[in-house]
C-alpha cells in the first residue's frame, strides 16, 4: 500500500529523529569530478540561481539554475551551454575520462566526462535539510551524477556528497543513491541531506551544486540538464501545525487521472515489491498525464499485455532506485516527469495549505508526502510510515480532495480528507506511532510537476511560492 521503510531511509527533519550514529565514510572519491582542483569554500555569496526567496516567516528556500545566464554563472570544465527553448548545461569536450563501476550490476565502464559547478547560494534562513532536484536528458550511452557541497554556520565545509547519480534508462547504468555519506556532522538519506543533531545550533549556511555529465567514449551523444536546484529548510520540530482556513481554491477541482496502486499488486516485484509500494509513480503519472504526457505503445511494450494501466508499472520501473530498493525516491520521480516533453518537475516544501491553494487555483496539483495513524486521516482506512498522494482540489468547506493511490480501484481514487487532519499530517516534523513513539513527519514535503513554459497564471502562483 505505502512506503514502509524505516524512516532513517527516509529522514525528513533531523530533530524529530536521535542523533546519527557515527560518521561514514565520505563517498567524494566515487566521482570523477573530484580530480579537479575543488572551487574556492561556498563560504561567501554568489548568484543563487532562479527564486525569490522565502517569504515572511517561512524557513524554505527553494533555488534553481534553468536560464542560459544561470549556467554562465557558473563553473564549466568541459561543459557548454546548450541553446534553444530550454536552455542547458551538456558536454563540450570532454574533461577527462573514468571508470565506474555499476555497484548493482558489477559492469566497469569507462566513460568521459565534463562538469558543472553551481555558484554558491547563501540559504536566507540557514537550514537543517536540503533536497536536490534536477530536470535532464540522457540518451542511451549517457548519465549523470549530481552533488552538493555545503559551508555550516560554524565555517566548515561539507564533503561533496552525492545526491542521485541517474539515467532516465536502466540499459547503460541503475539509476541509484548513495548509502554510508556523512562527516559527523550532516549525513545523506537517500536523497535528503540532514543535520545530524539540529540540537547543537548547527545548520548549513550555503550550498553549491555539481553536476557531472557521463557519455560513451568517442561519442557526440551528451546528456543535457535544463534544470538544477534544491530546497533548504529548517522546519521547526512540531507536533501540530497552525490551521489555515479555507481560501482561493475553496470548490475547484481539476480533472487529473485516477490510477490505484493496488491493482498492480504482485506485478513486477523487482520494483520494490510490485504495486502495494508504488504510490510515488502511481502519483507522479496520474500528474504526468493530467498535463497531456505519457509514455508511448512502444515504451509500454515491455509491460505484460494483461496488466490495466501499463504506464503505471512503466513508471514504477524508471523511477526505481536500485540502492534504496523502492520507487520512492522524490527527485527520481520528479526528473521521471520531466523526461516528457516540455515538463519539468521538482521537489520542495510548502507552508501550509494555503499554498496548496495557491497552486490549484492555477490548475497545477500537487503531489505530497505523509505518515498518519488510521486515526489520524478519516476515511483512509490504513495508516502509513510514509505515503504519497495527488492534491486535488478543495471543496467548498476548505476540505482536502486527493486523489489517494492507495485505493482497491481507479474508480475509488477520490477521497476526501477533512482539511484541518490532513494539513497537520502532512505539515508535522514529529508524530507518534502505534506504539506511542516519536517519529519523524514530512514537514510539508511535495512534488510539483507543471509545464516547461506555463502559463501567466501559473507562473504567478509558481512565484509566489519562490519557484521559477
Amino acid at each position: 500500500m505505502t512506503d514502509s521503510r524505516p524512516a532513517t531511509r527516509r529522514t525528513v527533519l533531523a530533530a524529530a529523529v536521535a542523533t546519527a550514529a557515527a560518521a561514514v565514510a565520505s563517498q567524494t572519491a566515487l566521482s570523477p569530478a573530484a580530480a579537479f582542483p575543488l572551487p574556492a569554500s561556498p563560504s561567501a555569496p554568489g548568484r543563487g540561481g532562479t527564486g525569490s526567496g522565502p517569504r515572511a516567516g517561512s524557513t524554505v528556500d527553494y533555488r534553481a539554475w534553468t536560464s542560459a545566464a544561470d549556467w554562465r554563472s557558473g563553473t564549466g570544465q568541459g561543459t557548454r551551454v546548450a541553446a534553444g527553448r530550454r536552455p542547458g548545461i551538456a558536454v563540450a569536450a570532454p574533461a577527462g575520462t573514468t571508470d565506474y563501476t555499476d555497484p548493482h550490476t558489477g559492469r566497469t565502464a569507462a566513460w568521459e566526462y565534463a562538469v558543472w559547478t553551481s555558484p554558491v547560494h547563501r540559504l536566507p534562513v540557514p537550514a537543517s535539510e536540503l533536497v536536490a532536484s534536477w530536470n535532464a536528458r540522457t540518451p542511451a550511452g549517457t548519465w549523470i551524477r549530481i552533488e552538493m557541497r555545503g559551508t555550516y554556520t560554524d565555517g566548515t565545509d561539507t564533503p561533496w556528497y552525492t545526491l542521485g547519480v541517474w539515467a532516465a534508462g536502466d540499459e547503460d547504468i541503475r539509476r541509484t543513491s548513495v548509502d554510508d555519506q556523512g562527516d559527523g556532522k550532516s549525513s545523506v538519506w537517500t536523497d535528503t541531506f540532514a543535520v545530524d543533531d539540529t540540537s547543537t545550533g548547527l545548520r548549513l549556511a550555503s550550498y553549491r551544486l555539481r553536476a557531472t555529465l557521463h557519455r560513451a567514449p568517442g561519442t557526440d551523444a551528451t546528456p543535457v540538464v535544463w534544470r538544477l536546484g534544491a530546497m533548504g529548510s529548517d522546519v521547526p520540530a512540531r507536533f501540530e501545525v497552525p490551521a489555515s482556513a479555507p481560501g482561493v481554491a475553496a470548490g475547484v477541482e481539476l480533472d487529473v487521472p485516477r490510477y490505484s496502486q493496488n491493482t498492480h499488486i504482485g506485478q513486477y516485484p523487482e520494483y520494490d515489491n510490485g504495486g502495494e509500494a508504488w504510490c510515488s509513480p502511481t502519483s507522479s503519472q496520474m500528474i504526468i498525464e493530467y498535463w497531456g504526457r505519457g509514455p508511448t505503445a512502444e515504451d509500454l511494450s515491455w509491460v505484460n499485455p494483461d496488466y490495466a494501466d501499463p504506464q503505471v508499472c512503466h513508471a514504477a520501473r524508471y523511477t526505481y532506485d536500485y540502492q534504496y530498493s523502492g520507487c520512492g525516491n522524490w527527485p527520481f520521480n520528479t526528473a521521471y516527469a520531466a523526461t516528457y516533453r516540455d515538463m519539468q518537475g521538482i521537489v520542495t516544501r510548502l507552508d501550509s495549505l494555503a499554498d496548496a491553494e495557491l497552486l490549484i487555483r492555477a490548475g497545477i496539483p500537487l503531489i505530497t508526502s505523509q505518515s498518519f495513524m488510521e486515526s489520524e486521516l478519516d476515511g483512509a482506512g490504513y495508516g502509513t510510515a510514509g505515503h504519497l498522494m495527488t492534491v486535488i482540489g478543495f471543496t467548498e468547506d476548505g476540505d482536502v480532495i486527493a486523489n489517494d493511490p492507495a485505493s482497491d480501484s481507479n474508480e475509488a481514487v477520490r477521497h476526501v480528507y477533512r482539511r484541518r487532519q490532513f494539513e497537520n499530517i502532512w505539515l508535522r516534523t514529529k508524530r507518534y506511532n502505534a506504539n506511542g513513539q516519536v517519529r519523524s513527519g514530512t514537514g510539508g514535503i511535495c512534488y510539483i510537476l507543471f509545464p516547461a513554459k506555463p502559463s501567466p497564471a501559473q507562473r504567478r502562483a509558481l512565484q509566489s511560492l519562490g519557484i521559477r
